[in-house]
């Protein structure tokens, strides 16, 4: 059991089946979203029609799915060299989902009774896929964020869901910035050994393969890779009643920062 509340672990990663690691409703650190892993073995099939707005976001392997309007095979080998591939369903949406090989993915489900188009994105219709803050800040926060679906292409769902590439070395999520809406971020890395720090205030967690962090009350928070290890973090944050989320605000000590031309600190022996 991780003493730290907010850092869910699972050191041994997943075995086959639905792990559940966080549900909406809780008692203490409610998310308001159900999140789980679901690894499946070749030949395994799930078939649903869930009450809630659902995301099954692919992280390895190949799958035939089948939803109410829709059909697609999917495949991706590499979470850190390709595009996501998210099926993203209303609620009441039948949907099959069959393993043609070995099978991991996150799904993410939330309350909302709204209707939107059940959609596929993919490397053709993702929102964006963003070099985000290279060229700034000798490119120590340089990171690739891809967003997935936030209000721009989904106004009237409840979730919003993304991923981060952390070069490593490199800071993510920065400035340190904070917004009241849940969000739950979930790791992963290009080495069994790699870890990172994610921040939560003024407290800093290591972070390793299959952990979740779950950021709550509008803390601060901004992330780091160590050297030698990229990291990988998929984003999903819950719109609140009459507040859907839209973007962060910078903490106020760090936005300087964010200022065009701001100028960086010239020390030691560089020119």
């Amino acid at each position: 059991m991780d003493p730290h509340p907010r850092r869910i672990r699972h050191p041994e990663g997943f075995g086959p089946g639905v792990t559940p690691i966080t549900r909406s409703g809780v008692a203490r650190d409610d998310t308001g979203m159900d999140f789980d892993i679901v690894v499946m073995r070749p030949g395994d099939v799930i078939e649903e029609t869930s009450g809630l707005e659902t995301a099954w976001l692919l992280l390895s392997g190949e799958a035939g799915l089948a939803w109410t309007g829709g059909a697609a095979t999917v495949r991706r080998d590499s979470i850190f060299d390709e595009d996501p591939i998210a099926l993203h369903l209303p609620a009441g949406t039948h949907a099959r989902v069959e393993a043609r090989s070995a099978v991991e993915w996150a799904r993410f489900r939330t309350e909302n009774d709204a209707a939107f188009p059940a959609t596929l994105f993919d490397g053709s219709n993702l929102l964006e896929s963003e070099d985000r803050d290279k060229g700034l800040w000798d490119d120590a926060a340089w990171r690739i964020v891809r967003t997935i679906f936030d209000t721009r292409n989904r106004p009237t769902a409840r979730l919003v869901l993304g991923e981060v590439i952390n070069f490593p070395g490199r800071w993510s999520s920065y400035p340190p910035h904070h917004h009241p809406h849940p969000e739950i971020y979930h790791y992963r890395f290009t080495a069994p050994q790699g870890y990172g720090h994610g921040e939560l205030g003024d407290e800093v967690l290591k972070v390793r393969a299959h952990d979740t962090v779950l950021i709550l009350d509008g803390v601060d928070h901004s992330q780091v890779a160590a050297p030698g290890y990229g990291m990988y973090y998929i984003w999903a944050i819950r719109h609140l009643d009459g507040n859907p989320y839209v973007a962060p605000e910078f903490t106020a000590e760090h936005r300087w920062m964010k200022v065009p031309g701001a100028p960086m600190p010239r020390i030691g022996r560089r020119s």
